[in-house]
């Protein structure tokens, strides 16, 4: 339809252009004729009203292929699909790595009891228990002939030692016995231990030498004296003596009380350190007793 009304108005400039031309190449020759030069030109009236449509033309022939366009966006996501089938059986994978440990489950059932195993070898001996308590008196025995002599108590020791400068806080054990009338006195602890109650008495006379000495004597853990020389440079002795009574089963040691003062010195050639004690006279309430039961 554009093409038409382009055509038409082509059309319509060329007739006025041409009646303009007619009319001008008019006023000029018909001036000639006259005698002078008089050129008139009216001005072209108002366009007419377009004639109808011509005939359509016969087809143009093919354009060139236009530039491909744009790619459109993409569509709506559809509707999930039904499941499929399942596929073939894929190859095992490498080994994971280790897991870190999982919690403690919760204990399972007694197996059997397994078949008795090989003695095992004996272990080694255990710490000194406790003192137990004292048992029941036992049953009266056969009454026995008198025999005064036999309940004289006997209970005296004098002991020695062969090594000098002994370790603190702990019985010294003077291991050379040179006298234990009653057995009462163990060097392998360096303790007395009283058998028969009554009033003892216990001195020590000690060679010092090089250190210092702080020694004390001690009844059940706690010390009755303690004594300390200071060693000058030669050597010199310390002596302490005391009397106690003792119960039965009371124990009584010499002990260094102070860290690097254990100047005690002995040498077999020429110096001793002794520790001695004795029973001064027996408990006669005990020995009553005994006495009514060997009647």
């Amino acid at each position: 339809h554009n093409s038409i009304c382009n055509n038409c108005l082509k059309m319509w400039a060329l007739m006025g252009a041409v009646c303009l031309c007619h009319c001008v190449f008019g006023q000029l020759l018909d001036a000639r004729q006259r005698g002078g030069p008089r050129l008139v030109c009216s001005v072209p009236g108002s366009p007419g009203l377009p004639g109808k449509p011509g005939p359509g033309g016969p087809p143009g022939a093919d354009g060139n292929v236009g530039i491909p366009g744009r790619d459109g966006r993409d569509g709506r996501k559809g509707e999930k699909g039904e499941k499929g089938d399942a596929g073939l059986r894929g190859r095992v994978g490498p080994t994971g790595k280790i897991g870190s440990k999982g919690d403690r489950g919760p204990t399972g059932k007694r197996g059997p009891t397994g078949e008795k195993g090989d003695l095992g070898l004996l272990g080694p001996p255990g710490q000194e228990g406790d003192k137990g308590e004292r048992g029941k008196r036992g049953s009266r025995g056969t009454g026995g002939i008198c025999k005064c002599g036999s309940l004289l108590p006997k209970s005296a020791f004098s002991v020695g030692i062969t090594s000098s400068y002994p370790a603190e806080n702990t019985p010294i054990k003077f291991n050379k016995v040179l006298f234990n009338d009653g057995g009462h006195y163990n060097p392998q602890t360096g303790k007395f231990i009283c058998a028969y109650p009554g009033v003892y008495f216990f001195s020590y006379d000690i060679t010092v030498a090089n250190k210092h000495l702080a020694i004390g004597l001690v009844h059940n853990g706690q010390f009755r004296i303690k004594t300390f020389d200071a060693n000058t440079g030669n050597h010199d002795v310390a002596s302490g003596s005391t009397v106690m009574y003792l119960s039965p089963e009371d124990e009584v040691w010499l002990e260094i009380f102070f860290h690097d003062q254990n100047g005690l010195f002995a040498d077999a050639g020429w110096a001793d350190s002794l520790f001695t004690g004795f029973l001064l006279y027996a408990d006669t309430d005990y020995f009553d007793a005994l006495a009514e039961d060997y009647t």
